[in-house]
């Protein structure tokens, strides 16, 4: 008898995106060189837009959403991975143009996949995901470009979502002072927690800014751009530097060149979709190592596959912080 397994897959109907568990059979998944028994997804925003039928994250139907995934190889026709290795797959357009972790069962390819990390369980790895991924990245681009605890305090921008709160917690961690960025002051005692020494409210950001502030920050981790972003650069230290990684507010940046020259500041772009597996295995071995548990717990609830589509609008309305992690398994 054909085992089956159950599925998230979305379907275009009259140009209108629908969503319903599905229960498939090995034959029905994509081709790839190594299937995986998926564990643990995540929920991130890529993912709640793909759900909701927003942002043409998808570009072609059917497909299961789910850009994170982890779990136990069955069958491998590459020399890199067998039977019982645990994997870890971020990215590679994963849940955009290929099948991705919202099901039991996937089908990839080898070269997406890493080993999970040694001293990392799979609901961890998953609690942290492609948010997590980019805050490490993003701590690493502010530390290759000279920025110390001692030069004043960071500002991590939309830091009560999974990569800011993420950001939050590994600075505080390393000694810096942070400064977090809310649209919803109920979570105030939550970026505490994290570590935060500071909180500073969303609408100061979004005020028009003249081309040079008033300096602040000694650095900072943007994941909203837009108006956001252009305040920021305004404000930033004489030799700051921005880790730029989203744009949630809008990826249209009105500012000028003078806090560059002026200034001397910089911006850093950082991306993780197709990130150089050698940098990710080292954000990833850094992330094992210096994002405690206590602190993750603090970060993320689990929920069920049957849960995500109302998760996902939650989310998109700012209803939810920190880290959504999807069970497989339930």
């Amino acid at each position: 008898m054909t085992e089956l397994f159950k599925a998230l897959l979305l379907t275009q109907k009259d140009g209108k995106t629908e969503h319903q568990i599905h229960h498939l059979t090995v034959d029905d998944l994509p081709e790839g060189d190594v299937l995986v028994a998926v564990n643990y997804s995540s929920l991130n925003y890529k993912d709640c837009l793909a759900v909701a039928g927003r942002g043409k994250i998808v570009r072609q139907y059917p497909m299961v959403p789910g850009v994170d995934l982890t779990g136990k190889v069955l069958s491998s026709d590459s020399p890199d991975f067998q039977p019982g290795d645990e994997v870890l797959l971020t990215g590679w357009g994963v849940g955009e143009r290929y099948w991705g972790g919202f099901t039991q069962q996937a089908r990839l390819r080898s070269e997406w996949l890493i080993p999970l990390p040694g001293g990392l369980a799979e609901l961890k790895a998953m609690a942290i995901g492609s948010a997590g991924l980019t805050a490490m990245l993003c701590v690493m681009a502010l530390e290759e470009q000279g920025v110390t605890p001692e030069q004043g305090t960071i500002l991590v921008t939309g830091a009560s979502g999974g990569v800011g709160g993420v950001a939050v917690a590994l600075l505080a961690k390393r000694g810096y002072s942070v400064a977090a960025v809310t649209g919803n002051r109920a979570h105030d005692d939550y970026l505490y927690q994290l570590g935060a020494k500071e909180i500073v409210s969303r609408a100061e950001l979004e005020r028009p800014a003249s081309p040079l502030e008033k300096q602040r920050w000694a650095g900072a981790i943007d994941t909203v751009g837009g108006q956001v972003l252009a305040r920021l650069l305004a404000e930033m230290n004489y030799g700051g530097t921005v880790a730029a990684t989203g744009l949630t507010g809008g990826s249209d940046l009105n500012t000028t060149v003078m806090p560059f020259i002026l200034r001397a500041i910089k911006m850093v772009g950082v991306e993780v979709t197709t990130c150089p597996i050698p940098l990710r295995q080292t954000a990833w071995a850094r992330l094992a190592k210096e994002l405690p548990d206590d602190l993750l717990e603090q970060i993320y609830k689990v929920i069920s596959l049957e849960e995500v589509p109302q998760f996902a609008e939650d989310l998109l309305a700012g209803r939810i912080n920190g880290r959504v992690v999807v069970d497989l398994r339930l």
